[in-house]
């Protein structure tokens, strides 16, 4: 399905009236709407036990159904516009099922449940990701000639689903190992003292903490050989948007959210400064790989932006390990790694020397198969 949907969409000029946008309407809400009616026949297996309380089934459901409607009839539009009819037919099908599914009994019926896939949350972010960067990459992009539906988006997507249901995988490498190791050396009182302190203080507190850490972390993926290997995926996007953000290998996911939980462990942060920040990085991370043209002239030397994020992934000599902060540009300034001129790069991707396979299953098994290569 996906190697059929690269075909049909990657690259390809999109003519108005063709049905072509309309087909990847049918096809996105009706992949969505099916995910959602799942969620509301099995909350507890498949949703998010710190996001049901929000929830409100009525409003969800209402949702839903107009969901199910506009995907249905962009499949009708896609199936009587484009000459090829599968596609127009394949939204509608899927829609169609999402109605079925939704007819039943959809009312979320919640008990405690430790093992959860957290589907809700990848649908919820993917959906808000979406409504938001699109428009605004279409009315400020840096590239106008680059499509919507570019080269990688396929696997970028899955990059995008691996990272947000694999939310317990995750947490059981990162945030389960760090609690053990260093649970003995906490101390209450200072966390009782950190967590008292206001909100706005705390969060501030953490982008500083945390970047520093993130800063050493990112410069070492860059300079030690065998951590390049896996970090070198994420630059292998030879477009930056919305999406390319999501490009990032399983191994490094790790390591960041397992070395980056340690100073929010030992601070000692509230739930609530720990939740912001994490929404925070959720969304500035889109943000600075998204296609637009701000350039910030001053606030970019406080906080990261695209400008100063695109440098980084840029494969011109110029920007070679350049921006490494997540965050905070002081970090680059101070340890002189900062790249910031006047004009826009213009290519991306990784040297001629590190050749990147395609394809999300490619990718996971390239860093050990490059060494399984050189032992040899």
């Amino acid at each position: 399905m996906s190697k059929l949907l690269r075909q049909h969409f990657e690259d390809r000029e999109i003519k108005k009236g063709s049905g072509q946008v309309s087909a990847f309407i049918a096809l996105s809400l009706g992949i969505l709407a099916t995910l959602a009616a799942l969620c509301f026949l099995f909350p507890n297996l498949l949703t998010t036990p710190d996001f049901r309380p929000l929830y409100n089934a009525n409003i969800l459901r209402g949702l839903l159904f107009a969901s199910v409607i506009i995907g249905f009839v962009s499949g009708v539009i896609s199936l009587l516009r484009n000459p090829s009819k599968r596609w127009g037919m394949a939204g509608m099908l899927l829609n169609a099922f999402a109605a079925l599914l939704a007819s039943g009994q959809i009312e979320p019926n919640y008990y405690d449940r430790s093992m959860y896939a957290g589907l809700d949350y990848f649908i919820l972010t993917l959906l808000i990701s979406a409504l938001v960067f699109i428009p605004m990459e279409r009315f400020y992009a840096k590239y106008k000639a680059q499509k919507l539906l570019r080269s990688g988006w396929v696997t970028d997507i899955k990059y995008f689903m691996f990272s947000h249901l694999g939310i317990q995988l995750l947490s059981f490498f990162t945030i389960i190992p760090a609690q053990i190791l260093f649970n003995q050396w906490l101390n209450p009182t200072w966390h009782q003292m950190v967590s008292g302190q206001p909100l706005v203080l705390q969060f501030i507190e953490i982008l500083i903490i945390v970047d520093f850490f993130s800063y050493w972390i990112h410069r070492s993926m860059h300079k030690v050989p065998s951590l390049w290997r896996i970090h070198a995926v994420h630059h292998s996007s030879h477009h930056m948007d919305w999406l390319a953000a999501s490009r990032v290998h399983v191994f490094e996911l790790i390591v960041n959210r397992f070395v980056g939980y340690i100073p929010l462990l030992f601070m000692g942060f509230s739930p609530a400064a720990t939740y912001a920040y994490l929404v925070f990085i959720s969304f500035h991370a889109i943000f600075i790989h998204a296609n637009v043209r701000f350039r910030f002239p001053y606030f970019r030397w406080v906080l990261a932006t695209p400008e100063f994020h695109h440098w980084h992934h840029s494969s011109e000599k110029e920007a070679w390990d350049k921006n490494f902060a997540a965050f905070l540009p002081i970090y680059d300034v101070i340890f002189k790694t900062a790249h910031l001129p006047d004009h826009l790069p213009k290519k991306y991707g990784t040297t001629a020397n590190t050749k990147i396979p395609e394809g999300f299953v490619a990718q996971l098994v390239y860093p050990l198969q490059n060494k399984q290569r050189k032992n040899n």
